[in-house]
């Protein structure tokens, strides 16, 4: 997936998976899933958000809804050619799923959320944070600076090199070494209206999370499992740090998401094809209709 904003499957069509990405980041932080879902013949769509891919003043200029109408839009693309939809994303990208799940339960079917990220407290979070959950004014807000994690978000050091020096090559910009606080702060507002909802998400939910999330600790997942409607299937992962789609268990990430999918398009289809017998009633040793 390159920075041409999505990725589809082939002509399969029936199972889609919507896969978001994450703050300051691209639909690359999610193509080792994408293109393993694609292999076992879901389509799958990621959009890339509004602001990202370009430059930070880019970044600045767009709010928490100009991110989720891109993944709504994407969740109306996918919705329009499959049966079926599972949403999922990486940090921000998870959240961005739930609220997807709860304003559309028609059709988000289920959620796959990888490092969802509620709040941050992870250990490479910056000293000033206490101080920055009082602000609520972008302007202000875009007085501070939060660096990105010294692993970023990676535990594993082959495959964090390899990412660095992806990014600093990719179309000849430099790698980010910070996000601007009002994009931390858009965040944050995002996540207080999702919170409010949590209660009304009754789709199946995975997260898969890292024990030692340097980001956002596993006290957000844990959060999550309680305040869902919905079944929740927790996976700790524990050779990970945040970015669990592309770091050491990235095969896990994968397995379990496959699983998942598979699981809820084999219910659906069950449920689907249950309809007929349930709506009928024996006259006569015949079968009519119950209507």
């Amino acid at each position: 997936m390159q920075k041409s904003e999505k990725s589809f499957a082939g002509k399969s069509g029936r199972v889609g998976v919507l896969l978001i990405h994450g703050l300051c980041g691209s639909p690359s932080e999610i193509r080792f899933v994408a293109n393993g879902l694609t292999r076992n013949g879901y389509t799958v769509l990621c959009p890339q958000l509004a602001g990202h891919g370009g430059t930070e003043a880019d970044l600045m200029a767009t709010t928490w809804q100009d991110w989720y109408e891109s993944a709504e839009k994407g969740l109306e693309e996918l919705s329009a050619t499959c049966e079926t939809v599972i949403v999922g994303g990486l940090s921000t990208g998870a959240v961005l799923s739930l609220m997807l799940a709860e304003r559309h339960p028609d059709k988000v079917h289920a959620v796959a959320l990888y490092s969802p990220t509620l709040w941050l407290s992870g250990r490479q979070i910056p000293w000033y944070l206490p101080l920055f959950r009082l602000i609520d004014s972008k302007w202000v807000a875009n007085l501070f600076r939060f660096p990105v994690p010294i692993h970023v978000g990676i535990k594993d050091q082959r495959i964090r090199d390899f990412i660095r020096n992806a990014m600093a090559s990719e179309g000849s910009k430099v790698a980010p070494v910070s996000t601007p606080g009002g994009a931390v702060l858009e965040r944050r507002r995002l996540a207080k209206v999702v919170m409010k909802s949590l209660n009304r998400i009754s789709q199946p939910v995975l997260i898969l999370h890292a024990r030692e999330d340097d980001y956002a600790g596993l006290d957000n997942a844990a959060y999550l499992q309680r305040e869902l409607a919905g079944p929740v299937d927790l996976v700790v992962l524990d050779d990970s740090y945040h970015m669990v789609t592309v770091d050491r268990q990235r095969h896990v990430v994968l397995d379990r998401t496959t699983a998942f999918v598979s699981r809820i398009a084999g219910s659906i289809t069950d449920s689907i094809r249950a309809k007929p017998a349930a709506q009928l009633r024996v006259v006569g040793g015949l079968a009519t209709s119950a209507a």
